[in-house]
């Protein structure tokens, strides 16, 4: 008899609610909850694949532990955590606790208690070296946040959104970035209908750019440019909102004498777009102005954060926001008033400026440090490889695989293979667990309960994203792991371990800009003899919610609750202003404007660019294992036909694509929605050095291995240029 069950779905931060169809025990069905009121019935096919994931043949069940070079063997979870504790705390002993590094990835969304008590276990030890993938993904959100400020009444409405432009994401691919992530597609539809204008900054014909009201298809590596250009219009038109510029914004100047350089003819011929078109996408985005509430936002994916000057083109898309004025007034309707995290007072005020970077703890390679963002994850293979005082020895790899996602694949590959210690905690072998020295699986996302506060805390992340209405769910385990499974929840490695070194552990909840209002985050010290439940866990990081959790788990499924918040006024005294003419970003956009075209011997010598590129059916590497819902088992080197027909190239002809670092091979396919000399490709796929080049079809290949991080990278977060790499194409 099958059973159904209200569950969430945490492949990936939409947190998308869903039915779980159970059969004696075993998840056999996913399908959208056409009850719930937010979602609506939407589902993706990486939510509807949850089962090919819980019941995958090559699923690890057990712990394993390294036995020679090519050989593992399994060991009890106990007797793991017993012997990973011991070798730390020696190698602690040995070389301090900045030896011991933690890499999060994009997977800790299915496991969203792990992170904060992997950071307490750091904190324990005494260790500084917290790394994510934020930095390598999408870093200049946070930076620019830092630079610009932030808006204490929060963001408008994207249900009544006039305008919104969406730089380089693709969200009705991607699902979580650029517009609401539930059924983005649909929602997108929905503000067409209704108006709304979309803009799409994008050099391919996208899913979501084939929605757009207009669409600049650019040369990659341009976005600063057309973002500069789309606010010199709006300022040489007198397009801006003079009133709350006046009254909330400084550096307007320095801003307008900036971009007087990016005429709308300047940069039409250098981002080899229509003139015109750029020019009504910048009357269009602020025909708003002076209509309060009705405005829209600027959001940017990871095409323009991976393609240099991520920070800089984040924090033009804060400047046309702020210089249109489309931000929440006082009288309006708070977008995001929160559900599981702490209810605040939303004003109509600034949060100023703060400190974006240039944290204490620096690395010692490139002149790096600690950033708004997180640690340099650019840098941390430098920091395994570099002999002397701080070398990393230990890392563990929760819910990341560095080898497919790091930049630099090759000395990402010596680094590893040159640690001490490498822990990777996943529930199959990934590139990366095949060099580890023990690997944990853990539950799976459905064994294990959730609630959605993560999703409704990404709002600190950037614009547009996380819950757009006050909506909240909780979802028990809905099924458990196989019979005679050793696996082990990922906050429970990192609990045992601190058991075991004689630490304590605590949770602490999200915190955004909120926190400098009227909110406290949750936090809670773990009790170390008596072992929490994960439900126990969720009840500290929710104990100062707005809507209790008790409350939010009455209901089946998720609720959108009457939580009717309004914008208040601005403090009497407050003189706190957002700021648009921050004078390190000022520099980087001269530097943009003086940048010079690349010689003909490069253009020669590397004609094409490659572009980074979402699939429906992974999130990263995330999902490539999965044979029968992943399909096409490659990552096509997607190319215009024309440019396919000019090197006699056809469709599934293997290819080698060299840029000035590395080279890999490729088997390309035709794609008309490209622009000419552009190579689109889906990064972590491949394998590992030198175990891929023969198993292209079956594996795909590794974009990062075409990249350095020792050139071209921001000096700020250190990220290198992972997309818009000059290549070659070679026929094998």
């Amino acid at each position: 008899m099958t059973n159904t069950h209200s569950a969430i779905c945490r492949v990936c931060p939409a947190y998308c609610q869903i039915i779980a169809h159970v059969d004696a025990g075993k998840l056999t069905k996913v399908t959208g909850d056409k009850d719930d009121p937010y979602f609506k019935g939407y589902t993706c096919p990486k939510g509807r694949a949850l089962p090919e994931q819980h019941n995958n043949p090559n699923r690890l069940l057990h712990c394993q532990k390294r036995a020679s070079a090519n050989t593992f063997e399994n060991i009890g979870s106990e007797a793991a955590m017993d012997e990973i504790a011991d070798k730390i705390a020696a190698i602690i002993e040995k070389h301090g606790p900045r030896s011991v590094a933690v890499y999060g990835g994009t997977g800790q969304v299915s496991t969203p208690v792990a992170p904060s008590v992997a950071v307490s276990f750091l904190m324990g030890i005494g260790s500084p070296m917290h790394f994510t993938s934020s930095t390598i993904d999408q870093p200049g959100k946070h930076i620019a946040m830092a630079a610009h400020g932030l808006w204490g009444a929060g963001e408008l409405d994207f249900n009544t959104a006039n305008s919104w432009i969406i730089v380089g994401a693709n969200p009705v691919i991607s699902k979580a970035s650029g517009a609401p992530g539930n059924n983005p597609a649909q929602r997108l539809k929905a503000a067409q209908e209704r108006g709304t204008k979309l803009i799409v900054i994008d050099p391919r014909v996208t899913e979501t750019a084939k929605r757009a009201h207009i669409h600049l298809q650019a040369k990659p590596g341009e976005d600063p440019t057309i973002l500069a250009g789309l606010l010199n219009i709006i300022i040489t038109e007198k397009l801006y909102d003079q009133a709350f510029i006046e009254e909330d914004v400084e550096g307007f100047e320095a801003l307008a004498e900036r971009v007087a350089l990016f005429t709308p003819e300047y940069v039409a011929k250098r981002a080899e777009i229509d003139v015109d078109q750029l020019i009504a996408a910048a009357r269009t985005y602020a025909s708003a102005v002076g209509q309060s509430g009705r405005g829209g936002a600027v959001t940017l994916g990871t095409g323009p954060n991976m393609s240099l000057h991520g920070s800089l083109s984040e924090y033009l898309g804060y400047c046309l926001m702020s210089v249109c004025g489309y931000w929440s007034r006082a009288g309006d309707k708070v977008t995001k008033p929160n559900v599981l995290t702490p209810a605040y007072i939303a004003k109509a005020q600034a949060r100023p400026p703060y400190k974006g970077w240039d944290y204490p703890e620096k690395m010692r390679v490139r002149n790096l440090s600690k950033t708004a963002s997180g640690m340099p994850t650019a840098a941390l293979a430098d920091e395994m490889l570099l002999e002397g005082e701080g070398q990393v020895k230990v890392l563990i790899c929760l819910a990341g695989n560095p080898m497919m996602a790091w930049p630099d694949q090759n000395k990402t590959y010596k680094a590893l293979k040159n640690l001490e210690l490498l822990v990777v905690l996943d529930y199959h072998m990934t590139a990366t667990a095949e060099l580890a020295h023990y690997v944990i699986p853990p539950k799976l996302s459905l064994e294990t309960p959730a609630t959605t506060q993560l999703c409704e805390g990404n709002k600190h992340y950037g614009y547009g994203l996380g819950f757009d209405e006050p909506y909240a769910s909780y979802a028990p385990a809905v099924v458990e792991p196989p019979k005679g499974a050793d696996v082990v929840e990922e906050w429970a490695f990192f609990y045992g371990l601190g058991q075991r070194m004689g630490l304590n552990l605590f949770v602490a909840s999200q915190t955004g800009w909120d926190k400098f209002q009227e909110s406290s985050p949750a936090f809670a010290f773990l009790d170390m003899k008596n072992k929490p439940t994960t439900d126990e866990l969720h009840e500290h990081l929710t104990a100062n919610a707005r809507i209790s959790l008790e409350e939010v788990k009455k209901h089946r499924g998720g609720k959108i609750y009457e939580v009717k918040e309004i914008v208040q006024p601005k403090d009497p005294a407050f003189e706190g202003k957002l700021c648009i003419g921050n004078a390190m970003m000022m520099q980087e956009l001269a530097d943009v404007f003086a940048e010079p075209p690349a010689s003909q011997e490069a253009v020669n010598d590397f004609p094409f660019r490659l572009v980074c590129r979402r699939l429906n059916s992974v999130i990263n590497s995330a999902g490539r294992e999965l044979k029968k819902s992943l399909g096409k088992q490659y990552n096509p080197a997607y190319m215009h036909p024309d440019d396919l027909n000019r090197l006699g190239l056809s469709s599934g002809d293997t290819v080698l694509l060299s840029s000035p670092h590395s080279a890999i091979r490729g088997i390309v396919e035709a794609d008309a929605t490209l622009l000419n000399g552009i190579i689109s490709m889906t990064h972590a796929f491949g394998g590992n050095p030198g175990e891929d080049d023969d198993k292209v079809i079956e594996i795909g290949s590794n974009t990062g291995r075409l990249v350095s991080v020792e050139k071209n990278y921001d000096p700020i977060t250190g990220i290198p240029l992972m997309s818009n790499i000059p290549v070659r194409v070679d026929c094998i």
